[in-house]
């Protein structure tokens, strides 16, 4: 056990899921005697949870690195632990690369942190632990909540079974892993406890879930289980894989009244021919009769994805399919990456990769197109009413999102009337933006959050 007085801090970088992994290794050395505080000017131990997705992730990452390297050498933190997704994904290339902390370890220790931190303060020796991923999920329990009280992500599976060329995260967080639905249920019922009314469920593809415990894809046995934890209003999915969004999933999902109209699935393109070089299923006139399917179950339903633009290989007509296939959906929200080539990736090697002007310029002509569509799915609104989480009050303002709208990746609704952060209440709205709404309250609220000190942990909070 070590001394109280202890302190640590943790550097989350990347996704999500990330944040649940910092989440999680806090509580464990919580749990542990330590007293994990992101503002403290000096550290017996500095953990950076890295994100290795994209070449722009990594470089972040190695800049944290060096930065709690230098905070090492300087004696404002004793060990520096470099943990996650690049430390899985590179290895001792990484301790090249950024030299200079204590440990390099790669994914799924959440549970043994205490007995990794303690063994690095007794080393000697830098070292690097990296061996295939394999996730150890941590108790339940000892998760320590850093967000806002009321909205949480709750991991529901790890790793990817799929085989996109584009995508490195199979090499580093391995295959498909499901977390057992009780246990699922217990942090959802742990995260209630402690003020949550918003869950997000996150993983690669949610559609995938408990195939491999199972022999079955349970998604919708596991959304009927979530609808009945007590405190849960909001439950919100993240991400769809396209040939795996079923009937049955649409069904559960249309007659579970907490589990929010809002389909986020990354299609990547729409050209078969783009998305057979990619590994990935189906063509743009599939994806359109799902998305009628979709509407005609939920007609409220905001639909997002994200397109990857400059694929290698991609001509003039496969651009071309897929602004047309935008134009004709009509989704709510759109997100575009530029094709980057990230080594490891059977995708860096193929031929006809295309030019970063031409990237640029196709990239602009997409989101030009989708901040109209944009525009005039947001002004269908004006005059309607919508259920808004308040998060924050800003010069006036109410702030808050509605079920169209997931944290930090979607627009905001600024709301005119009195309500605490927490509260749920009802707001019609009367002025549009590309992104974001205007509304007035028209109701009281429908519930306020229980108070919850969040933990203090590393960085400036997330701006709105």
């Amino acid at each position: 056990m070590v001394s109280s007085s202890s302190k640590v801090r943790i550097v989350t970088l990347g996704c999500a899921k990330n944040e649940v992994d910092s989440e999680e290794i806090a509580g464990v050395l919580l749990g542990a005697g330590y007293d994990v505080d992101g503002a403290a000017k000096k550290t017996a131990l500095t953990i950076i949870n890295t994100c290795g997705f994209l070449e722009s992730a990594k470089d972040e990452s190695v800049k944290a690195i060096k930065e709690a390297v230098r905070e090492k050498r300087a004696g404002r933190t004793g060990k520096v632990i470099v943990a996650g997704c690049l430390a899985q994904r590179l290895g001792p290339e990484l301790q090249r690369l950024a030299p200079g902390a204590d440990l390099y370890i790669g994914v799924g220790q959440m549970a043994r942190f205490a007995e990794i931190a303690l063994e690095v303060q007794q080393a000697r020796e830098a070292n690097v632990e990296v061996t295939a991923p394999h996730h150890r999920w941590a108790d339940v329990q000892t998760r320590a909540r850093s967000g806002r009280p009321w909205s949480a992500y709750l991991k529901i599976s790890e790793g990817c079974d799929h085989k996109c060329t584009f995508c490195t995260i199979p090499s580093f967080r391995g295959g498909h892993q499901s977390k057992p639905i009780e246990r699922v249920l217990a942090e959802a019922q742990h995260l209630a406890r402690t003020g949550a009314q918003e869950i997000n469920l996150i993983a690669q593809d949610v559609t995938q879930y408990g195939f491999d415990l199972y022999r079955e894809f349970t998604l919708p046995k596991l959304l009927r289980e979530l609808n009945a934890v007590d405190g849960i209003k909001w439950i919100r999915l993240l991400y769809f894989y396209p040939n795996r969004l079923t009937d049955e999933v649409i069904e559960t999902m249309s007659s579970c009244e907490k589990v929010l109209p809002y389909i986020d699935i990354p299609l990547q393109h729409t050209h078969p021919d783009t998305l057979r070089r990619m590994h990935r299923p189906w063509d743009g006139e599939r994806y359109l009769r799902l998305f009628e399917k979709v509407r005609a179950a939920m007609p409220q339903c905001a639909i997002r994805t994200t397109f990857i633009v400059g694929f290698p290989g991609e001509t003039d007509a496969e651009f071309q399919h897929m602004i047309d296939f935008t134009r004709d959906a009509r989704l709510d929200r759109v997100g575009a990456f530029m094709f980057s080539k990230e080594p490891g990736t059977p995708a860096h090697d193929l031929e006809n990769q295309v030019a970063p002007r031409i990237k640029q310029e196709r990239y602009d002509r997409l989101m030009r197109l989708q901040q109209g569509i944009s525009l005039e799915k947001n002004e269908a609104w004006i005059g309607r009413d919508l259920q808004v989480l308040i998060e924050d009050k800003r010069d006036g303002w109410l702030i808050g999102r509605s079920h169209r709208d997931a944290p930090e990746i979607d627009g905001l609704v600024f709301v005119q009337g009195e309500a605490e952060p927490g509260s749920i209440v009802t707001a019609r709205v009367n002025g549009a933006e590309h992104y974001d709404l205007y509304a007035e309250m028209t109701r009281i609220p429908v519930s306020a959050a229980r108070t919850m000190t969040p933990l203090r942990m590393a960085g400036p909070a997330k701006p709105l």
